[in-house]
């Protein structure tokens, strides 16, 4: 979600290339927390609950890297960013790790000078209008107002689509998830685009969800996942491997209620180099061997995490699709732990 065009780009990166020198994992573990940015509020996937705990499907991954580094899942200060604001905030310094409903692009991982360690949620933009205005394809949504996050790629795709099938339509802008909501909700906008993820997590928060219909329309790649800076591939190793272990557990049947008991050693020499019990991984990462097992154990593996978070069993309702395992029909895949 929120795929910010690269206005700015020399500054971005030549911030991203000062503040990678610095050794973030080194960092991370003499301040003895992890800063990592996240959204400004999306339910399911990274917003404070009523107590002001932040919890969701990104900050998981949040937390997992905080226990396999540092030992402790709590150990993070959450930074809420926008879709204008969280670039800038990676490439200073202010955050370590990005983990907020970003598509991985090109100029993000080129021009911008930033690092992709994986795809946590393969994606794609969609539209979402009230039931009342009983529009059933977006290719009905001529001279339709509609709700977008200024400064992203979104736009370009919104532009894109509408221009490809002759119609026209009103851009309503907004900053934040909020505030389009609190615009939509009002009738500011006939429509609101952004992740189908995002609408459907979006639409889970209104008091009837069901008056609002997300259209079938898809009309891009979204691959999202957790991002830091370029050149410092040590850093960039643990969040990739990090996410990796939580992929990687689902596939071999780890979760959070028989680790402990995995732990001690199976027969599967896979799951024992996932675990610590065999080989020198931790090692080559600069970690203990036990910092897959920490990351697991934080949140569960992968399906458990979309389960608890954003699946079909929660107000967000989200079925696995193309974020199913590799083996059950899916994009999901992590490289060989060996």
């Amino acid at each position: 979600m929120k795929k910010t065009v690269f206005l700015g780009a020399f500054t971005v990166a030549g911030l991203a290339a000062a503040a990678a020198a610095a050794g973030t994992m080194d960092d991370v573990k003499a301040r003895g927390k992890l800063n990592c940015g996240v959204t400004t509020g999306l339910v399911g996937f990274a917003a404070p609950d009523a107590n002001g705990e932040w919890k969701g499907f990104d900050v998981a991954v949040c937390r997992a890297v905080a226990a396999a580094v540092l030992g402790d899942a709590s150990a993070v200060e959450f930074v809420p960013t926008t879709g204008k604001t969280r670039f800038t905030a990676l490439a200073s310094g202010e955050i370590d790790m990005l983990a907020r409903n970003t598509t991985w692009t090109f100029s993000r991982d080129v021009d911008l000078k930033f690092e992709f360690t994986g795809v946590n949620y393969y994606d794609g933009q969609g539209f979402m209008v009230p039931k009342e205005l009983g529009v059933s394809s977006a290719k009905e949504l001529d001279g339709a107002t509609v709700c977008i996050q200024t400064g992203t790629t979104t736009e370009l795709n919104l532009a894109d689509f509408f221009r490809s099938n002759n119609i026209s339509y009103e851009p309503v802008p907004i900053e934040t998830n909020a505030e389009a909501q609190q615009q939509y909700l009002a009738g500011a906008c006939d429509v609101y685009t952004t992740d189908a993820s995002g609408l459907a997590a979006t639409r889970a928060t209104f008091e009837n969800p069901g008056d609002h219909v997300l259209l079938p329309e898809i009309i891009s790649k979204e691959p999202l996942g957790p991002l830091v800076r370029h050149g410092d591939h040590e850093w960039g190793d643990v969040v990739r491997w990090t996410l990796n272990a939580l992929i990687s557990a689902e596939e071999l049947g780890i979760t959070s209620a028989n680790i402990g008991e995995m732990s001690a050693g199976t027969n599967n020499p896979e799951i024992n180099r996932v675990l610590g019990t065999e080989g020198t991984l931790g090692e080559m990462l600069g970690l203990d061997a036990e910092w897959s097992k920490r990351a697991i154990a934080a949140g569960g593996n992968y399906g458990e995490i979309f389960a608890q978070n954003i699946g079909e069993e929660t107000p967000i309702g989200l079925a696995r699709g193309l974020n199913a395992q590799w083996t059950e029909g899916g994009l999901l895949y992590s490289p060989p732990f060996r």
